[in-house]
């Protein structure tokens, strides 16, 4: 075969990236930008400056470290710009000059503020029509890998491979955060490898799906005296009873023979269960071995006394296997003689298990079938097998045209957009030279189609400066809601010149939603925005919060997604966020949050009452989790979290030389008191005000998620712990004492929210951070929602037909 070496592909690539290279420039260019026509406004705002902030901010006093006389006025600089927005925000909140050394009246604030906000504006504007505000962006790892098995009709995990990558602003769409360096080049192309070798397989041998059923006998030890990991019969049945054993539960008779995607048919009940619930179950993958200790999280579910079946889906790599086992700590363990199971063999044990009677187990293909899947490849072509070289060969009497007309159709998916004369003649170049060299179309189509994978045009999003096109609009709003390629529908109506229409742009955005693509919009955007793909970084302490487990933490996780999704669904307003009368409970996680319902493993939404101490996003038990470190929780963290996440109010990083605080486990001193003392410095003081009011006000939730009324817990009837304080005072003077205080508060604002809402989505969907310029765009987003009560999905809306979504 014959081989393009990395060189060759990099040469190409560097060449097609002339058409688009200004897109990789640094906004921050001082010499593309006109300096002194903004230096010239500088000197109202150095007088103001010198007048109100010199006497704290000079070279032998920069308290809070920031030092005014360092202050240029060249706003062409990012830190230089950055110091006057800040400048700007602190005189707008009143915090700065303070009003005990200040004689700042009213009118010189406002006219500062007028003036500052001006020039700031008037920067970015010129800059942005000169360069567009995001800079040249390129698909993430998430958005490769969909547009891969997209383009390709594949469905292997592919994202694995990628470098991890940069977050700016909680995201991994910015473009400030993106690079492309030799590294990333040579993995992307690993990942392409990757996806042609099973196109080319999937689309052109046998469909390689099989279903076969495993019985109770087949599922259970092979070697029924020995004492090993998997389950032992009884009456006819593989059981597994609840044990602390590592690997117990595994199931040899599913281990896959070859890379792919499983379904699974669980058909069992439980055998012993408590009288208040039944047997909750997890089922994980993996080799299930000490020398391979790696288990993949596929699935829970409560078994009760009546056979049912429960199905499950995973992608198992060659010599995995499923484990299927009770998973809720609050069940009574086996204690096995030896550290084995067997002992009792065949007997009843006086512990909950699960009693399987079959698994179906169905190797099948998730997303596309082989048969799409070679309409991709090798669209109408016809294939043969070749006796001589043993392996398939196309069939074509017209092998360049052939070449170049499905060269042709896959570069048009790939760099979604029509292709203009001459964009395909480098790689289809690359494609007929593999041709000419052995004379197999099929290597050429190969060799054609990785080259078109390597281009700019296909990893990076093309966007002029200005308003975008239509299918820049189609290529980003697919990007934003499904994080991959355009489907047809979008690129007909882009054809057609529709997108850049508002009206029509809506009923593209409603469709995409009611898509069952939709959902991943969900899950991606509440990975990154709050934080959920963190979920697994901590583990509270077994010993201090028995009660947590993994069915629970995946059903806080189901938890927060069903919230989001339902939010988005009825368009319901972002106050539900801070308050909620509803939230998404199974049986496990009702008993976890100690609420009374009657439930089963299916995730459903319940009516919480009005005394419950849960309700909104705030308190459900992921978000808790991800904003505590398994030990202990801090109102620092929670509440710099809720500021930045939720209130939309960005927090400084902590100065140098300020040391974290580590809260007291034991619970003999409490969190405030520490505070207390630590903002005694100025220079903490000034960010504490705004940190501590939403990090208190969630100071009775534990870092597992459950309600606690004191700090720590007794060792002794006889001992005491701190009672916990939740109240505190917002930088504005607002005051309150609970949860429920603080909740009413935010919620009076919901203005606030929605405007941090929608600057995520901007952020998120156009792969640039909201900039102060931006501002008065988020103002006329939020108040095209006031109408709708600042309905999610009406935000969401707003955002995709904003100016801001709509142009570079």
């Amino acid at each position: 075969m014959l081989e393009v070496t990395f060189r060759t592909l990099i040469a190409s690539f560097k060449a097609d990236a002339t058409s688009i290279c200004f897109l990789t420039l640094g906004v921050w260019s001082s010499g593309i930008l006109n300096v002194s026509a903004f230096a010239s406004e500088f000197s109202p705002k150095a007088n103001f400056i010198s007048r109100h902030c010199a006497d704290c901010h000079s070279p032998d006093f920069a308290e809070g470290g920031f030092d005014a006389s360092k202050l240029q006025g060249n706003l062409s600089e990012k830190a230089e710009y950055d110091r006057w927005v800040q400048i700007y925000d602190r005189v707008a909140a009143h915090e700065m000059p303070p009003a005990d050394v200040s004689e700042l009246t009213d009118n010189e604030r406002q006219q500062f503020l007028l003036e500052t906000a001006n020039w700031l504006s008037t920067q970015r504007t010129q800059q942005f029509a000169e360069l567009g505000r995001v800079r040249g962006r390129r698909l993430n790892n998430l958005q490769l890998e969909r547009s891969l098995h997209d383009l390709l009709g594949v469905d292997i995990p592919l994202k694995v491979y990628f470098p991890e990558e940069q977050m700016v602003d909680g995201f991994t769409s910015v473009a400030d955060g993106q690079t492309m360096s030799h590294f990333q080049l040579e993995k992307h192309l690993k990942v392409v490898d990757l996806a042609l070798d099973e196109a080319f397989q999937k689309g052109l041998y046998e469909d390689d799906s099989w279903t076969k059923t495993l019985d109770a006998n087949t599922i259970s030890r092979t070697h029924p005296k020995s004492r090993t990991r998997e389950p032992e019969m009884l009456d006819g049945l593989a059981v597994t009873w609840s044990s602390g054993l590592v690997f117990y539960g595994r199931l040899p008779a599913t281990t896959a023979k070859e890379d792919g995607w499983y379904r699974f048919i669980i058909r069992g009940k439980s055998l012993k269960q408590p009288e208040d619930s039944g047997v909750w179950c997890t089922v994980r993958t993996g080799k299930h071995v000490s020398s391979s200790p790696i288990q993949k999280w596929v699935g829970a579910f409560e078994a009760t006394p009546e056979m049912r079946e429960w199905t499950f889906e995973a992608w198992l790599n060659r010599g995995e296997m499923i484990e299927i086992r009770p998973g809720d700590n609050t069940l009574k363990k086996g204690r096995f003689a030896g550290g084995q199971v067997g002992t009792g063999e065949g007997d009843p044990q006086d512990v909950p298990g699960i009693a399987l009677e079959s698994i179906v187990m169905e190797k099948f293909h998730k997303h596309y079938s082989p048969a799409e899947c070679r309409q991709f490849v090798i669209g109408k072509l016809s294939k043969s097998w070749d006796n001589t070289e043993k392996r398939i060969v196309l069939e074509s009497k017209t092998p360049a045209d052939d070449l170049q007309e499905l060269m042709e159709a896959f570069a048009t998916r790939a760099f979604r957009r029509p292709l203009e004369p001459g964009v395909l003649d480098p790689y289809f170049n690359i494609a007929m030279d593999a041709y000419k060299k052995d004379g197999n179309l099929l290597d050429a189509l190969r060799f054609g189609y990785r080259a078109i994978l390597c281009s700019p045009r296909f990893v990076y999003l093309q966007e002029e400066p200005g308003q975008l096109d239509d299918y820049e609009i189609a290529s980003r709003l697919s990007y934003f809601l499904w994080n991959t390629m355009p489907d047809d529908q979008l690129l007909k109506l882009a054809a057609q010149k529709k997108l850049s229409n508002k009206n029509q742009l809506k009923q593209q955005v409603n469709r995409m939603l009611n898509d069952p693509r939709g959902q991943d919009f969900v899950r991606d955007f509440a990975d990154e925005w709050l934080d959920m793909r963190l979920i697994d970084f901590t583990e509270p302490d077994r010993r201090m919060f028995p009660k947590f487990d993994v069915v629970v933490q995946q059903s806080m996780v189901e938890e927060t997604l069903a919230f989001l999704q339902n939010l988005i669904s009825k368009n319901l307003p972002v106050t539900e966020l801070i308050d909620s009368d509803t939230t998404y409970l199974n049986s496990r996680l009702a008993r976890y949050y100690d609420i009374d319902q009657k439930l089963s493993d299916e995730l459903v939404p319940v009516k919480l009452d009005p005394k419950s101490n849960r309700g909104g996003l705030i308190t459900q038990g992921a978000i808790l989790k991800i904003t505590a470190n398994g030990t202990t929780t801090s109102p620092v963290v929670r509440g710099v979290w809720i500021s930045e996440r939720i209130l939309g109010q960005p927090i400084p990083p902590v100065p140098a030389g300020v040391p974290a605080i580590e809260p007291d486990v034991r619970g003999a001193t409490t969190i405030r008191e520490m505070l207390e003392k630590h903002k005694s410095d100025p220079s903490c003081a000034s960010c504490h005000v705004k940190i501590d009011p939403p990090g208190f006000a969630l100071e009775n939730f534990d870092p597992a998620g459950q309600w606690r009324d004191n700090y720590g817990k007794p060792k002794k009837k006889t001992d005491s712990t701190k009672l916990i304080d939740t109240s505190a005072e917002f930088v504005d003077g607002r005051k309150f004492e609970t949860l429920e205080d603080f909740k009413r508060l935010v919620i009076a604002q919901p203005e606030k929210l929605a405007a941090n809402v929608a600057a995520k989505m901007i952020t998120c969907g156009t792969g640039a951070s909201v900039d102060f310029a931006d501002r008065d765009e988020i103002e006329e987003i939020v108040s095209a929602s006031a109408n709708q009560n600042y309905g999610f999905r009406t935000i969401l809306e707003e955002v995709v037909t904003s100016p801001l979504f709509l142009t570079k």
